[in-house]
């Protein structure tokens, strides 16, 4: 993703060239998580990273029991949490979505599912489709013990099965802090559903999203605006 003021100026090449790199990124059939979440009530955080936060952001508001999706930066520190900054790929932190949802509804093994069969391509290092950097890599941020135990037995799971042709480089490292992003980042797919970025790239994957697990798949996206987590 370049700065948004670049996006305008050039659409038609950055139309092209994600047009290109769809083909790296194309939905996998992933299996459920075989190890299962520790019971837990009251609203839970998840926090991952994997390219683009427009597209994750917009996917992930569309999942049963998310009540929250924020954009944002994770892996860096506080002074260097701005876009045009951690677009230099010189930060730590990677463009990242925090996520509030509800254990009874959907779990963090189910959130991990969805993000590895539509939202991302974790044998990608360091980059998503079109996006190249450090900023775009794949990383899951683990907010307590069980989430790493959940994530941990997830990729080796996926590993056995041979799930995918090329090795699972998506990290798993322990939550640190996370700088929710300027506000023109937030509900980006949902204020511009026609642009290009997001057309050629993002909404592909909510219709993934529909169609390979139509079961945690709600219409109506939760916009930050109107969340209550």
């Amino acid at each position: 993703m370049k700065s948004i003021r670049n996006l305008l100026a050039t659409a038609a090449v950055a139309a092209l060239a994600s047009a290109c790199a769809r083909a790296d990124e194309a939905p996998h059939a992933v299996p459920a998580p075989v190890v299962a979440d520790a019971p837990a009530s009251g609203v839970q955080t998840a926090v991952l990273s994997g390219g683009c936060f427009w597209g994750l952001q917009g996917m992930f508001e569309h999942v049963k029991g998310v009540k929250q999706v924020v954009a944002g930066y994770a892996g860096g520190t506080k002074d260097t949490a701005i876009y045009e900054v951690v677009s230099t790929g010189t930060t730590g932190h990677a463009e990242t979505v925090q996520i509030k949802y509800d254990p009874k509804e959907v779990s963090f093994g189910k959130l991990l599912q969805v993000y590895f069969s539509v939202a991302t391509d974790p044998t990608e290092l360091n980059r998503q489709g079109p996006d190249d950097g450090t900023q775009y890599r794949g990383e899951i941020w683990t907010t307590n013990a069980d989430q790493k135990r959940v994530a941990d037995a997830y990729i080796a799971q996926l590993t056995k099965a041979h799930t995918y042709s090329q090795p699972i480089v998506t990290r798993v490292d322990a939550f640190k802090t996370f700088y929710a992003a300027e506000g023109y980042h937030q509900d980006f797919l949902i204020k511009n559903p026609d642009y290009p970025y997001i057309v050629i790239n993002d909404q592909p994957k909510i219709e993934n999203l529909k169609k390979m697990l139509p079961g945690d798949y709600v219409a109506a996206p939760v916009q930050l605006a109107n969340s209550h987590a």
